[in-house]
């Protein structure tokens, strides 16, 4: 019996893989954290394969990717606009350079 893969079939080695651009926005909040809102479509079906594996306040880990920056972080569901936020922390902002509503191509893994 032969359990090798071929080499058209990758297993993926951070779980599903979503890609998605949009534009970075700053909560009102004074000194605000900024965010990019993960597209409607890709919130709803991750929603739905992962809400079991939620935390508190709809937290859910993942890694995300913009440029070449690559990082560990967690996810968050609004209710409000019923979309995952996705954080963007001031050092990954400074490595790529990123600023208030400015369009990115982000990468995440569930």
């Amino acid at each position: 019996m032969d359990l090798s893969f071929s080499e058209e079939f990758e297993m993926p080695l951070k779980g599903v893989q979503y890609h998605f651009t949009t534009n970075t926005w700053q909560h009102d909040a004074p000194g605000g954290w900024f965010f990019v809102s993960i597209p409607k479509e890709i919130s709803n079906e991750i929603r739905t394969m992962f809400k079991n594996e939620e935390e508190g306040w709809g937290r859910l880990k993942a890694t995300a990717q913009i440029g070449k920056t690559e990082w560990k972080t967690a996810i968050w569901f609004d209710s409000k606009s019923n979309v995952y936020l996705l954080p963007l922390k001031a050092e990954i902002r400074k490595k790529e350079g990123i600023s208030i509503d400015q369009e990115v191509a982000a990468r995440i893994w569930i």
